[in-house]
């Protein structure tokens, strides 16, 4: 039987008794599976890397390390808050690297976006190795693998949890929820005890901003991208739609139009508000957002960040396109 494939009789995980079932089930393999030996976690503070890390922590303590690895391509205060919440309230075995520069490095001048998630998933394998090199028994990477992953990797995208590891990686994957859908992982972290501000975190992509930042990642754009993410989904708050929306974001292209600032000329990029709705991430739907709130996020974007004169609406369901740009 294919390990990767979603037994046709699996019953969605709905209910708190299902998600427990499921829980002691993974406990046990995951045990099985690992015995004494030590679980490195790419812990992003994402729902599925979170949900895979206290199932982990539940199963075997302190054999899990995780590690969080600031690429510079995270969402503004986004490190700072895994430090806090993992290291600080739950008192994980917290490993921070920050390299940022060598990822940029490495991104400068790439602008095909299958290749920019290679190069992510591959130096995140390659910053993971390295880091078990400094520790004792570290046989086994865990990952947030979810079914639609798997799913898309087969044609659709090239996600560095399935399809951008190197053949000759050193250690053994470990991924217990890899045959669940995005809602039944939200259910199974809030059998695990999660904080709902945690378990009901909108979806962010392995490589992060890096496939929002479209084309040729520059630090600037990067930079206006982070301010003006940050803005909306601040106003996303404050309006209430954070909790009605599934998945919120800005993407930067990589061109620029001529708008008026000061009385002068300014050339600038646009930015595009893309908001969706969706169960399984296979298919979405489009959130309505109110016109006095799209008013607001032009008006603060456009004064706030630097680089940015436009703010333009994406109204495309999935098919036809996908949630991510890239």
């Amino acid at each position: 039987m294919d390990s990767n494939k979603r037994p046709e009789s699996m019953a969605r995980i709905q209910t708190k008794e299902q998600a427990d079932a499921f829980i002691a089930e993974q406990i046990s393999a995951v045990r099985a599976q690992v015995g004494s030996g030590k679980v490195l976690l790419a812990l992003s503070g994402g729902v599925d890397s979170s949900v895979v890390a206290a199932l982990l922590i539940k199963a075997i303590g302190k054999q899990l390390v995780c590690v969080h690895v600031n690429h510079g391509l995270m969402r503004k205060g986004e490190s700072e808050q895994v430090i806090e919440v993992f290291r600080n309230r739950l008192d994980a075995n917290l490993i921070y690297v920050d390299a940022s520069e060598r990822f940029l490095s490495k991104l400068e001048g790439v602008a095909e976006p299958e290749q920019k998630r290679k190069i992510i998933g591959n130096e995140f394998i390659v910053v993971f190795d390295e880091e078990a090199s400094k520790l004792t028994d570290i046989r086994f990477l865990a990952q947030g693998t979810i079914y639609p992953d798997i799913i898309e990797s087969k044609g659709v995208k090239a996600h560095h949890n399935v399809g951008g590891l190197p053949e000759d990686m050193a250690m053994e994957l470990v991924e217990p929820v890899k045959l669940l859908y995005k809602d039944e992982v939200r259910v199974v972290g809030r059998a695990l005890g999660l904080p709902a501000s945690m378990v009901d975190r909108q979806p962010f992509p392995g490589p992060g901003l890096g496939v929002r930042c479209l084309g040729a990642i520059t630090r600037d754009r990067l930079h206006a991208l982070r301010e003006a993410d940050a803005i909306l989904r601040e106003e996303f708050d404050n309006c209430g739609l954070a909790s009605k929306v599934w998945q919120y974001f800005i993407a930067v292209p990589d061109f620029k139009s001529v708008g008026v600032k000061d009385g002068k000329r300014y050339e600038g990029w646009p930015a595009i508000i893309r908001a969706v709705n969706t169960v399984d991430a296979m298919t979405a739907t489009i959130e309505e957002i109110p016109y006095d709130v799209l008013h607001r996020i032009t008006d603060r974007i456009t004064h706030e960040v630097d680089g940015i004169n436009r703010v333009l609406l994406d109204l495309t369901p999935k098919p036809i396109g996908t949630i991510e740009w890239e």
